[in-house]
């Protein structure tokens, strides 16, 4: 079972990448799914939460407020370090056990795990690849307020708050140059796919 960490900042385009593979039959697993999923009311992770920053990151009906969370550490590293430190475990664990899970149910299936963090969080892991869907700022600009109705600063500061792209190029297997027409960048990831089949 090849185990495939799939990465790129903000607007990159790989949601993209993530469902044609999808498409191919591969087995994608969402980090921020699972983020989600642990954060619920009633958990560990949701009460470690509130133990660290307190009952305001509570929206009325218990769940979390994750505008208050994000407000509380963004730009604060050493708050966002104690928030990873609760939330990065329990993620880890989480698609550790999706990932055993696709392999017992096929022993074949190429399992794509779809990771923003990954230079942050899961870079040492044991990937068989490393795949980056990669697009130079401007444009990754450009589709977050023309596509996502964002106001151009916000958008500069949430790229800047993610790890560089050489960084993320740097630890690259493959890169899937998402720049340009949706038919090249899906071309790009209908050739990675074909090359995926020796593995599986």
């Amino acid at each position: 079972m090849p185990l495939i960490a799939l990465t790129g900042g903000i607007a990159s385009g790989k949601s993209t990448v993530a469902a044609r593979l999808a498409e191919h039959g591969a087995t994608v697993i969402d980090a921020d799914t699972i983020v989600r999923e642990v954060q619920q009311p009633g958990g560990a992770v949701l009460d470690a939460i509130v133990a660290e920053f307190g009952r305001e990151m509570l929206a009325a009906d218990g769940a979390l407020d994750r505008a208050a969370l994000g407000a509380r550490v963004f730009g604060d590293d050493e708050a966002l370090q104690r928030l990873n430190a609760i939330v990065h475990p329990a993620v880890r664990a989480e698609s550790h056990r999706r990932f055993a899970e696709a392999l017992s149910a096929d022993p074949a299936s190429v399992v794509v795990y779809d990771v923003p963090l990954l230079v942050e969080a899961r870079v040492d892991d044991p990937w068989d690849l490393i795949v980056v869907a990669d697009a130079p700022a401007e444009e990754r600009v450009r589709r977050m307020v023309q596509l996502r109705g964002m106001n151009e600063e916000d958008a500069r500061r949430r790229i800047g708050a993610q790890v560089s792209d050489e960084e993320r190029r740097a630890i690259a297997d493959v890169v899937i140059d998402t720049s340009g027409s949706m038919d090249r960048t899906l071309a790009q990831v209908d050739a990675l796919w074909t090359s995926l089949a020796p593995r599986a």
